[in-house]
């Protein structure tokens, strides 16, 4: 009997020691930045955007962001050292929705860091989305302040794994500069590509209503983005719509909401307008950019040196929309963008 209870309590002894020693290795290397900056010379895996960018936003040292979806994850944050003289972190989530935005937001706003700027890509079609709707499931004990909840990741195999003992095994330390860049070489970048993998939508006959976005726009732009524009007068937003192919358009006109998705941009600036920290970048009718098949690896992700053609743009102020009557114009020049294109000779192809 004694043997056996010696047994019991090493037993529990060295269980309670193995799930101490691998929070305290979690701890110390933190490889999802909870509790601190990374460590000079650990090489810092970071490739998980729901689960790193809170640690990142709370504890990495910046005093600017790029906050977005893909169409952000190409910007190389020294361009806007070298241009801006600004040291950017960069934030974004695939297929971010405003609730999205506001999350991460939350953080940088509360982590106690002087923020100059924050470079926001809108996409309107996420804008149609409800208010409190993620992309993905957030894993909230790591985006809150309460520790408690942390065994989550104080005792997450694959965290120990994946993010500590891989890299250990095999050093290859993540650039932060390009952290989440897209996967896409070069060579993808070509019409042939991109028109081979491209299906156009099924036809609707019926036209969209002009304000059929509207609504759930303007709930987005109240809850998620005008707060934080509003609480934080001293950054300046630098939000910019990213320049999606023709392709983007012809499915835009093949599912007939052409003027409630012209609406959606005018709508959103038009709000924005009203805010002396921030500044707009319209993009879309960049007919050099936007009708080049070889910018794009699909239908609306563009190469890298788009991104550094827009990181020109906010330093020099090329593309700036400064007023309404500068965003009507803008959009007409997109209605005249796609009335110029030859899309019957662009599909006559065999790719």
């Amino acid at each position: 009997m004694n043997r056996f209870k010696k047994w019991i309590i090493s037993t529990i002894v060295t269980i309670f020691i193995m799930f101490f020693l691998a929070a305290a290795l979690v701890i110390w290397v933190d490889p999802f930045f909870q509790y601190h900056e990374p460590l000079d010379n650990f090489p810092y895996l970071v490739d998980n955007q729901l689960s790193q960018n809170p640690g990142m936003a709370k504890h990495m040292e910046y005093d600017s962001v790029i906050l977005g979806s893909s169409m952000t994850v190409n910007f190389n944050t020294r361009w806007f050292d070298e241009l801006l003289g600004l040291k950017t972190l960069k934030l974004n989530y695939s297929g971010a929705y405003p609730k999205d935005q506001a999350n991460i937001m939350d953080l940088v706003f509360d982590s106690g860091h002087d923020v100059k700027a924050v470079f926001l890509g809108i996409d309107v079609t996420t804008c149609t989305g409800g208010v409190d709707e993620t992309k993905y499931p957030v894993p909230e004990y790591l985006y809150d302040d309460n520790y408690w909840n942390d065994v989550e990741y104080l005792f997450n195999k694959d965290v120990i794994l994946n993010y500590i003992l891989r890299p250990m095994a095999d050093p290859d330390k993540t650039d932060l500069a390009t952290v989440y860049e897209s996967w896409w070489t070069d060579e993808y970048y070509n019409i042939q590509w991109v028109m081979h993998n491209y299906e156009p939508p099924e036809p609707v006959e019926t036209e969209m209503p002009a304000d059929a976005f509207l609504e759930s726009t303007a709930r987005n732009l109240e809850t998620n983005i005008c707060p934080y524009i509003e609480q934080n007068p001293d950054t300046v937003f630098y939000v910019f719509f990213p320049p999606y192919s023709i392709l983007y358009w012809n499915d835009v006109m093949q599912e007939n909401h052409l003027e409630a998705t012209m609406a959606q941009y005018a709508y959103i600036a038009e709000t924005l307008f009203a805010y002396d920290n921030v500044r707009i970048f319209y993009f879309p009718n960049r007919e050099e950019i936007v009708t080049d098949l070889n910018n794009y690896a699909d239908y609306t992700h563009y190469h890298k040196d788009i991104n550094y053609y827009m990181a020109e743009c906010f330093a020099e102020g090329t593309c700036e929309v400064e007023n309404t009557e500068e965003m009507a114009a803008e959009i007409e020049e997109m209605r005249a963008v796609i009335g110029r294109f030859d899309f019957e000779a662009l599909f006559s192809v065999e790719y």
